[in-house]
């Protein structure tokens, strides 16, 4: 983002005793921006939030907002906010009073307070219900009173650490939207962390994900998703099927490569990659991408013979576990409702695409020009 980054990580070191909790890590955040850290628990990501918003300190390393190094800064003067994955709401204060704590804080006229307070009530959508205890409202209300009082003194960063992991799936799904939206609105940069990788993948511009400490990709969902840079990134968004291959044959002329892999001879499009005769690859395929058939015989190339040994319904889609030659493949198929459950022991026809994505087998690095 070089200039116009609002915050930036370089290269944070923190250990605890004689564990390396970061090693390294570094992001530029933009204006404006909603930049998700993704990991597994353990990997940092908690502790980096905290050295961020002032109430950790680094080993090494710093953290600049707009162009300053802060590290020194106490936490309540660098114009960061961070909502907790409790909330943190005061239950003797009712929905207004929690709103306004740090206006009263600050000293503010108690005219402009109420003039603020009104309005956040407002963005969030709970206008009305100023007045009634905390105790008296849903989790979902919380979680938005507990966004309005972090946005209350207009901070430069908002941060938040789970901040809807409290929540039953389908409120869960609602506040995403309600969080993007109010994000949006107010255009501020916004660090979301989260071990969810639906939820992170549907609520940012931009992902890091993180593992043991460092960071192992950034970009947006999509480059995330369909063009992971290594075998961690691949298998922790979402499912993956990963084939070890070798390459048979290669044509210039066609830009693709015929693969002897687990399954047997796939051919595959190379585009900008390049790939030798020889040369040992993990092909990474996501379970939506797979077709069944119930035909009988299989083609020439990508297509594999098998039989269905798990069903596992989700309203709106089924993951089969196919079994190919004792290989299991995922498969994903929308719509069950218009085209049916398979059935256990169900012979099938996997039919697997022609673009996929490709991974080194000695690094497990991407195949690039």
């Amino acid at each position: 983002m070089g200039d116009e980054a609002m915050l930036v990580v370089n290269d944070v070191h923190k250990s605890f005793g004689h564990v390396g909790a970061l090693r390294g890590v570094s992001a530029d955040i933009a204006k404006g921006e909603l930049i998700s850290f993704l990991g597994p628990s353990g990997c940092g990501k908690t502790t980096l939030m905290r050295i961020i918003c002032g109430l950790t300190k680094p080993d090494a390393g710093e953290i600049i907002l707009e162009g300053r190094v802060i590290n020194d800064v106490p936490p309540d003067r660098r114009g960061i906010q961070m909502c907790f994955q409790n909330y943190a709401l005061f239950p003797h204060l009712t929905v207004a009073g929690n709103i306004s704590y740090g206006l009263q804080v600050h000293k503010w006229k108690k005219d402009k307070i109420k003039a603020r307070v009104e309005e956040l009530l407002h963005l969030v959508q709970l206008e009305g219900l100023g007045d009634r205890r905390i105790d008296e409202i849903s989790g979902g209300q919380q979680q938005r009173v507990a966004l309005a009082r972090a946005l209350a003194l207009a901070p430069k960063v908002l941060l938040l650490d789970e901040p809807l992991s409290n929540l039953d799936a389908n409120l869960r799904v609602h506040m995403r939207a309600t969080l993007r939206e109010i994000q949006r609105k107010v255009n501020i940069t916004t660090i979301f962390v989260t071990h969810d990788q639906v939820e992170a993948m549907t609520i940012s511009d931009r992902l890091v994900v993180m593992n043991q400490g460092a960071v192992e990709q950034v970009g947006s969902p999509v480059e995330i998703y369909e063009k992971p840079r290594n075998e961690f990134v691949a298998k922790f968004i979402g499912y993956v099927n990963m084939l070890q291959g070798v390459v048979k044959d290669t044509s210039d002329a066609s830009r693709s490569a015929v693969i002897d892999t687990e399954l047997g001879e796939s051919e595959i499009a190379l585009g900008d990659s390049r790939l030798s005769r020889g040369e040992k690859i993990y092909v990474i395929i996501r379970p939506e991408a797979i077709r069944l058939d119930i035909r009988k015989s299989t083609g020439p190339m990508n297509s594999f013979a098998g039989s269905i040994r798990s069903v596992m319904y989700a309203g709106s889609t089924v993951k089969y576990t196919v079994d190919v030659g004792g290989k299991d493949l995922i498969v994903d198929e929308y719509d069950p409702t218009t085209h049916g459950i398979r059935r256990m022991g169900e012979r099938v026809v996997a039919e697997i695409p022609r673009n996929v994505h490709i991974l080194r087998a000695d690094s497990r690095t991407p195949v690039l020009t």
